[in-house]
């Protein structure tokens, strides 16, 4: 125990024992400066150095424009850059789906395949009678949608009045003559038929962009006309067309002449179609074909 004690005083003194370091000039062993250290005051002194040092390292890198030279360190563009590209990614994502919904649309309109959907009045709290007839829900449709696509085209006008819209009189009927073939759900016959002459003028029935303008083997030369909102409006057994793809029109403009083109005509007419978001419409809620 003694021998510990011994120890332990001996390390303590020499830790703690004063020394005198002199600075002197070899040639002329003058004495310049001098400095009374210890161990203790070597290590303490050594520790603070390093603790500082490493400190102002730490806020050099942390707080100044240095750290984006670091290998491996992004910088503040980069990572602005990267926020940025992943607002980007995922606007184009929404947008690719919207397209892909909308390609389905039209790819539907053109080979007429579409499958309905029975809807529950209960869930939608339409009525409280379980023997509520269904058959009225697709007429309802189809107005709510025309209404909404005509108040759409119409809300700028100073003169309308949207409260009281009358439908016939915002939207061209694209020909009249006698129908030949009403609109059948059940058959697959999503049209009205319209029994014209030869070369008659076909009408855009509102403004709109032309996004098909093309000959098909069953239906001949078909022209498809998107408006206002996604309706869409086709026109199918045409013997010509007047508008090209991308083009932009305006309602009651001629878009195609009467024809009977294509394997399913069976006589010179006008296949007139309505789509709203892939639902077929049919035109003549809308429209009074009667001459």
């Amino acid at each position: 125990m003694a021998k510990q004690e011994t120890k332990s005083s001996r390390f303590l003194k020499k830790l703690f024992s004063s020394y005198r370091m002199v600075i002197i000039n070899e040639d002329t062993f003058e004495e310049k400066a001098q400095l009374r250290i210890s161990r203790f005051s070597v290590f303490l002194g050594g520790f603070l150095t390093m603790a500082l040092l490493c400190t102002g390292i730490f806020m050099t890198i942390s707080y100044t424009s240095i750290k984006e030279y670091i290998p491996g360190y992004d910088s503040s563009e980069l990572r602005q850059k990267a926020i940025q590209n992943l607002f980007t990614t995922d606007s184009l994502i929404t947008l690719y789906n919207q397209n892909i919904q909308y390609l389905n649309a039209v790819r539907a309109v053109i080979s007429e395949d579409i499958s309905f959907q029975e809807e529950d009045l209960s869930k939608e709290g339409l009525s409280n009678s379980s023997e509520q007839n269904t058959s009225f829900i697709p007429a309802i449709l189809e107005d709510s949608l025309l209404r909404a696509f005509v108040a759409n085209e119409d809300k700028y006008n100073p003169n309308s009045n949207n409260s009281s819209l009358e439908l016939k009189t915002l939207l061209f009927p694209p020909a009249k003559g006698p129908i030949s073939q009403r609109f059948n759900e059940k058959e697959s016959h999503f049209a009205i038929d319209i029994v014209l002459e030869e070369n008659t003028p076909i009408k855009a029935i509102a403004d709109g962009t032309v996004i098909f303008a093309e000959w098909t083997a069953q239906t001949g030369f078909v022209i498809i006309l998107e408006h206002a909102s996604g309706f869409l409006s086709v026109y199918k057994h045409n013997a010509t067309l007047s508008k090209s793809q991308g083009e932009a029109v305006i309602g009651g403009e001629v878009i195609a002449s009467a024809g009977n083109t294509g394997e399913f005509s069976t006589g010179f007419h006008l296949h007139f179609e309505l789509w709203m978001d892939g639902y077929p419409l049919n035109p003549a809620n809308f429209f009074n074909f009667s001459d």
